[in-house]
């Protein structure tokens, strides 16, 4: 396996917020040992123009971009939801397939391959299950960790997903029809659209069913999954999922991570190797095409973003 200091990236989510030049963003990561860079959907359009000046520099190699990004110019903070795929709002779609095929153009004009993708939610007209579960947990006290063993979680989880499974019907419909509208925009581009999985219940297509979901797109080619380390944790500790036996099912159509840690109180972007996630199993999955991204917290340190770093190196090195 390559050397994977000169694989692994660090997403800009941790950083951009602060900055108003995007060279000096770049600069700042680069500056931490860092070759290659994600550039998140907190890519503000004043960043853009640095941005491009290192990359055209040679500072910096883009490993991959997360839709949206750049940001819509009346945004001003990461909004990788703004627009849906799964929407039941004609307008809001064509605004999703608008960005996205920015985004993918983007994704050309900074030499990345890989675009991040997030593929909508369910829609309820009245109170969300997930929602509900969640007002449940902040009463009962629990913490992430201990939701395993509680067998009213589990009977409160299960309630949830019974709404969700029926609403994911309709969503799944839609959320169908606008991959099948941006896949060959993709092709065309020489871009693979990275499926992520999501941390939340009503975030589409359901864990059980994603590896059916990707298997029934076309250009196997330009679709592939991205696994979140962090959301799978959290999948994992509601009971929702398997880590190891989805990473297992998906390994397929992996083609690369976003790396970071969970606490035993379900706050995941943290540093990797100081929370819940058995980041030894993931190893068993890493394969050298693969695309490593650390996905960190804005709130952590500048030293904290080394160690988290010296660890993946220690860890999948």
């Amino acid at each position: 396996m390559s050397n994977i200091f000169d694989r692994l990236s660090l997403s800009t989510c941790w950083c951009s917020a602060r900055h108003t030049d995007g060279y000096e963003m770049v600069e700042e990561i680069v500056g931490l040992g860092f070759k290659r860079i994600e550039l998140s959907h907190g890519v503000r359009i004043s960043l853009v123009p640095g941005i491009l000046q290192a990359v055209e520099e040679g500072l910096v190699e883009i490993s991959s971009v997360h839709n949206f990004c750049p940001l819509p110019r009346s945004v001003q903070h990461a909004a990788p939801n703004l627009y849906q795929p799964s929407a039941v709002d004609s307008r809001e779609l064509n605004l999703w397939r608008r960005y996205t095929e920015q985004t993918l153009d983007f994704a050309v004009s900074v030499g990345a391959k890989h675009v991040v993708m997030h593929s909508g939610s369910t829609w309820y007209f009245f109170g969300s299950p997930e929602g509900k579960l969640e007002r449940w947990i902040d009463r009962s006290g629990l913490k992430a960790v201990d939701f395993l063993d509680s067998a009213q979680f589990k009977k409160r989880c299960d309630r949830a997903m019974k709404g969700v499974r029926k609403a994911s019907k309709s969503a799944m419909q839609r959320i169908n029809a606008s991959y099948n509208a941006v896949i060959p925009l993709a092709k065309e581009r020489g871009i693979c659209l990275c499926l992520e999985n999501r941390e939340g219940l009503e975030e589409m297509p359901i864990d059980a069913e994603y590896a059916d979901f990707i298997k029934e797109l076309p250009e196997p080619e330009h679709v592939g999954y991205w696994h979140d380390s962090g959301h799978a944790q959290i999948k994992h500790q509601f009971g929702l999922l398997d880590h190891r036996e989805h990473l297992a099912a998906m390994a397929d159509r992996l083609v690369g991570f976003h790396l970071h840690d969970v606490t035993e109180g379900g706050r995941d972007h943290q540093v990797p190797g100081t929370g819940t996630i058995d980041f030894q199993m993931l190893a068993e999955f890493v394969r050298p095409e693969h695309v490593l991204v650390l996905e960190l917290s804005p709130r952590l340190t500048a030293e904290q973003v080394l160690a988290s770093r010296e660890f993946i190196g220690r860890v999948l090195g």
